[in-house]
């Protein structure tokens, strides 16, 4: 993607490379597929749930977006760390943190964001339950709050104070160090609350786009709507002269090919 490929190209190269290993080249089809009539992939994305996560499908959307400011490029660094820290062990506090900082730093959607991040299958019931709740949550409440009093730090503390409560507290989500920190980071910018985390959890920087000038993002604006017409005016074409068979292209689209 760096090298200004079209993502038709990349996505043909990929699936020969994966073409005797599974049955991912099936799915490589199908978003290839829904790319040239539609000429985005996410909604494709959402279709293969077994194959993408909620949140890959919604940072895809945001790059896809139109009317917003979001790189794909960055997009795809963004799940490609993801998928790096996943294939090392990655625990729910480190992909949490990571998935909300990649939204804090390239201002994406926190609704839809978090909404995506529930669905993740390293999250079990109390941490979806947890991340839903969050939506209705942050603006009033800040993020070092809501992580300290569901850290095992704070039920240390509330275990000294011998504290009698009519109710018992919610699980423990994160451990006692990030309660420390988040205790510490109160007030503070958002920014070092994410530095100190990274350090201490160990997962991936998270990207964020290259400053540009309001004319580079208006031009990288016109750039992606100019990518996706083009991509339509050759499938009319294609139509036109009988090269292509646009009922294929609804074939299955309730849910897209199987996994093996």
């Amino acid at each position: 993607m760096s090298q200004s490929l079209a993502s038709q190209e990349v996505l043909a190269a990929l699936r020969e490379e994966v073409l005797a290993t599974s049955n991912l080249p099936l799915a490589i089809d199908f978003l290839a597929g829904e790319l040239r009539l539609h000429g985005v992939m996410s909604p494709a994305m959402a279709k293969l749930g077994h194959y993408f996560s909620g949140f890959q499908t919604f940072v895809v959307a945001e790059a896809e977006d139109e009317s917003g400011h979001f790189d794909l490029n960055v997009g795809l660094e963004i799940l490609r760390r993801e998928a790096e820290y996943r294939a090392r062990g990655a625990e729910p506090q480190g992909i949490f943190l990571y998935q909300i900082e990649s939204i804090s730093r390239n201002r994406l959607n926190y609704d839809r964001g978090l909404t995506a991040m529930a669905d993740d299958p390293s999250f079990n019931d109390n941490w979806r339950d947890w991340v839903l709740g969050l939506r209705r949550q942050l603006g009033m409440v800040e993020l070092v709050d809501l992580i300290y009093v569901r850290s095992a730090y704070y039920e240390q503390q509330q275990a000294r104070r011998q504290t009698s409560r009519d109710e018992p507290l919610p699980p423990v989500l994160f451990g006692e160090k990030e309660g420390r920190i988040a205790l510490a980071m109160r007030h503070k910018d958002p920014s070092l609350l994410f530095a100190s985390m990274h350090r201490q959890l160990g997962y991936p920087e998270v990207p964020v786009p290259k400053a540009a000038g309001e004319e580079q993002q208006r031009l990288d604006m016109v750039v992606r709507r100019m990518e996706r017409l083009e991509a339509r005016l050759k499938l009319v074409e294609e139509e036109q002269r009988g090269g292509i068979d646009l009922a294929r292209f609804y074939e299955g689209s309730g849910g897209g090919p199987e996994r093996e």
